[in-house]
C-alpha cells in the first residue's frame, strides 16, 4: 500500500512540476511598415447582389441581349489596349474591373451562363502579367492594382461559378502556355513542367488562416516545387509539411493530400537568365530534391526565409531558385494587423515580412499557366474564408487564443514522446519546432475554428433553402461573424 502511495506522490509531483508554465515571450512584436489593403465596398457588394436578384427576374432574351450589348463594348476596351503597356496609374484597369462587376452578377442569373467571363478574366489577368513587368511591384499603386485585378476579378469569376449547375462548371482554366525546355507530365490535364511552382490551398484550419492572415489576404496557403526525372519522367514534389519538415511526395500522394483548389506558375521564358539557360527550372528543382534527401531541414516555423537551416512552404520554391540567381517575391509579402501577429506568434511566427504563398501570383517574373478547382472543394474554400475573416477580425479586436493549463503536463509528455519518434525518424503527434503551449493554443484555435464553421455553414443551407441559390462571399462573411463562439 505505502509503494502505491509513494508511486502516486511521484505521479502527482511530475505532474505539478509539468503543470509550471515557462515564461512567455512578452517583448513587443516587430511590425511591417506596412497597411493591410482594405476593400471598403460594402455598398458595391450590396449593390451587385441587387443586381443580381433583378436579372434573375428579367426575360430571358432581355438578360442575353443586354449582356451582349456589354460584353461587345467591354471586348472593344480590352482590344483597343491589347498591344499598349498600361502603367498602375492610369484609367485602364480600374474601368475594366468597374465594366466587369457590371456584368458579373448579370452572367450569374443567366440560365444558360455565357462563358466569356472566363476568356476575358484570363485575358485581362494575362495582360497585366505582362504590363507588371515593368511596373515598381514595391509600389503601393501597383501592389494594390495588382491585387485587386487579380484577386478582386477572381472573386467575381467565383460567385458565378458557384452560382453555376454541374455541367456549366469549369474545373480548369488556361492562361498562358509559357514555353518550357525542361521535362512535363500531365496533372488533372495540365501540363507541368519540371521545376514548375504549384501553389495550392489545403484543406486544414490552419491554411485559412495562413491564406487570409495576410496583408492582402489570397486564396492560396501552400507551395510545392515539381521535380520530374529526365530519364523515367516520375514526378517528385518537394514541399514543407509542418509535420515532417521538407520532404519529396509522389504525386498521387500530393493529389490524396486534401486541395481546395491549386494554380500551376512558371518563370517566364524570356527572362534573362532563361534564355541564358532554359533548363534553370530544372536544375533549380533538382538542387532543392538533392538538399531534402541529404539533410534533414525540419519545418520553419519562425517563416525566416533568410535561414535555410529550417523551411517553410514558400521558402522551400525560392531558395531553390536563389542558388540560380532568380530571386522571387518581387516585393516580400507584409503582416502588419495587431490581432493576426498576436495570434501568428502563438504558432512559432516571428517574422512578418516574410514570403506568402498568395503573394507570388503578383511576382511578373512567373508567368500563371493554369489553375484548378472543382465546385464542392470551390465552396469549402469560401466557407473556410469567410469563417477564418470572421476569426481574424475577434483578433483584431484583442480576442486572444488561450488554452487549459490543467492539460499542460499532458502535452509535455506527449512533445516529449513526439521527440523520440522525430529522433528515430518518425513522425510525432506534436511536430517537431512545435511546443506544448503552441499545440494547446492550436487546439483552441481549431475548436473555434469548427465550432463557427458548423453553425456558419448552417446558415447557408437554410438560406440556400430560402433563396434558391448560394449566398454570395460577403453574406457568408456576415454569417460567420454572427456565428463566432466565444
Amino acid at each position: 500500500m505505502k509503494k502505491i502511495f509513494k508511486v502516486l506522490l511521484i505521479v502527482a509531483g511530475l505532474y505539478f512540476l509539468l503543470l509550471i508554465p515557462l515564461p512567455e515571450n512578452t517583448g513587443e512584436l516587430q511590425k511591417a511598415s506596412q497597411s493591410p489593403f482594405i476593400w471598403d465596398q460594402d455598398a458595391l457588394w450590396e449593390n451587385l447582389e441587387k443586381t443580381f436578384l433583378k436579372a434573375r427576374a428579367m426575360p430571358t432574351n432581355e438578360l442575353d441581349s443586354l449582356l451582349l450589348l456589354m460584353i461587345g463594348e467591354t471586348d472593344s476596351i480590352l482590344h483597343a489596349h491589347q498591344d499598349i503597356t498600361t502603367g498602375p496609374k492610369e484609367d485602364f484597369y480600374p474601368l475594366m474591373e468597374k465594366h466587369f462587376f457590371r456584368i458579373a452578377p448579370l452572367i450569374a442569373a443567366q440560365e444558360n451562363k455565357s462563358d466569356w467571363y472566363i476568356s476575358f478574366y484570363n485575358r485581362l489577368r494575362k495582360k497585366l502579367k505582362s504590363d507588371a513587368r515593368s511596373w515598381d511591384m514595391n509600389s503601393v499603386e501597383a501592389r494594390n492594382l495588382s491585387y485587386r485585378i487579380l484577386y478582386g476579378i477572381r472573386a467575381a469569376v467565383e460567385e458565378i461559378l458557384l452560382q453555376s449547375s454541374d455541367d456549366e462548371f469549369v474545373s480548369t482554366m488556361y492562361v498562358m502556355d509559357e514555353p518550357s525546355a525542361t521535362p512535363s507530365v500531365d496533372i488533372l490535364g495540365i501540363k507541368v513542367h519540371s521545376g514548375d511552382l504549384l501553389v495550392s490551398r489545403g484543406g486544414a484550419e490552419v491554411s485559412a488562416f495562413i491564406s487570409r492572415g495576410n496583408d492582402y489576404p489570397g486564396n492560396f496557403s501552400h507551395v510545392a516545387i515539381i521535380h520530374i526525372d529526365q530519364e523515367t519522367n516520375d514526378p517528385f514534389l518537394v514541399e514543407a509539411h509542418i509535420e515532417k519538415g521538407v520532404a519529396l511526395a509522389s504525386l498521387q500522394a500530393y493529389l490524396n493530400d486534401k486541395k481546395l483548389r491549386f494554380m500551376v506558375m512558371r518563370p517566364r521564358a524570356d527572362l534573362e537568365l532563361m534564355q541564358a539557360d532554359p533548363m534553370l527550372p530544372h536544375k533549380a528543382s533538382l538542387y532543392i530534391f538533392n538538399e531534402s534527401q541529404e539533410r534533414h531541414i525540419p519545418y520553419d516555423f519562425k517563416m525566416d526565409y533568410y535561414d535555410a537551416s529550417a523551411m517553410f512552404c514558400s521558402e522551400v520554391g525560392s531558395y531553390a531558385y536563389k542558388q540560380f540567381g532568380l530571386n522571387l517575391w518581387e516585393f516580400e509579402s507584409t503582416i502588419s494587423s495587431n490581432g493576426i501577429m498576436e495570434w501568428l506568434s502563438n504558432f512559432g511566427v516571428e517574422n512578418f515580412v516574410t514570403q506568402m504563398p498568395s503573394d507570388l501570383e503578383y511576382d511578373p517574373m512567373l508567368s500563371v499557366v493554369a489553375e484548378w478547382r472543382d465546385k464542392e472543394t470551390l465552396f469549402q474554400d469560401h466557407l473556410d474564408n469567410a469563417v477564418m475573416d470572421a476569426l481574424i477580425a475577434r483578433a483584431n479586436n484583442g480576442e486572444k487564443l488561450d488554452y487549459n493549463i490543467w492539460l499542460l503536463p499532458m502535452a509535455r509528455a506527449l512533445k516529449a514522446y513526439s521527440f523520440f519518434l522525430t529522433a528515430i525518424g518518425k513522425e510525432g503527434v506534436i511536430p517537431e519546432g512545435m511546443g506544448a503551449v503552441t499545440a494547446l493554443k492550436n487546439n483552441d484555435f481549431v475548436d473555434r475554428f469548427n465550432k463557427c464553421k458548423v453553425v456558419t455553414a448552417s446558415k447557408i443551407a437554410i438560406f440556400r433553402e430560402e433563396n434558391n441559390y448560394l449566398p454570395p462571399y460577403w453574406q457568408m462573411v456576415r454569417f460567420a461573424e454572427e456565428s463566432v463562439v466565444q
